[in-house]
């Protein structure tokens, strides 16, 4: 059986802030966050990128204890990533 899910579905289940946003919403903001802040490059664009990346540890530190060791790892990456792509776009 091939059972699709709706797009305005939860992708976890809570009452969180985030809980209401849609998830195609939230994929199209960071997308625009990051673009934004690659394109601009300097300051701005580091401060962009900063704070996705904060985002990103947030998210990464609310998550932290319900998390497998390999997918703790891996959004770890996804962070330190995040901030070299920071600190490049300074340069």
């Amino acid at each position: 059986m091939n059972q699709r899910r709706s797009p305005r579905a939860q992708l976890i289940p809570g009452s969180g802030p985030l809980s209401r946003v849609p998830p195609a919403a939230a994929f199209f903001g960071v997308l625009v966050l990051f673009v934004a802040g690659v394109l601009i490059k300097g300051v701005l664009g580091a401060v962009l990128l900063g704070l996705l990346s904060l985002g990103v540890l947030g998210l990464l530190v609310a998550a932290w204890p319900v998390l497998s060791p390999v997918d703790r790892l891996m959004r770890f990456a996804v962070f330190a990533i995040m901030v070299a792509v920071t600190i490049s776009v300074l340069g």
